[in-house]
């Protein structure tokens, strides 16, 4: 019950990974995203912030309540 109201994160991608680095195409798909313009909705924990992080260029993120 303690997690009941975690954070979350919305987190949607607007650049293609095409042409990225290789660690930046699998970091945008362990978030859930495959195309510009998917968006996913992530529990807020420093695991995520930190893919969110590298490939932040790529990302348009959301705080969530």
């Amino acid at each position: 019950m303690a997690n009941a109201k975690a954070k979350t994160v919305k987190v949607t991608l607007v650049k293609s990974a095409f042409g990225q680095l290789k660690s930046h195409r699998a970091t945008v798909r362990g978030l859930g995203l495959r195309r510009i313009r998917d968006t996913a909705v992530l529990t807020d924990t420093p695991e995520v912030r930190g893919m969110i992080r590298a490939s932040n260029h790529l990302l348009k993120v959301e705080e969530q309540g």
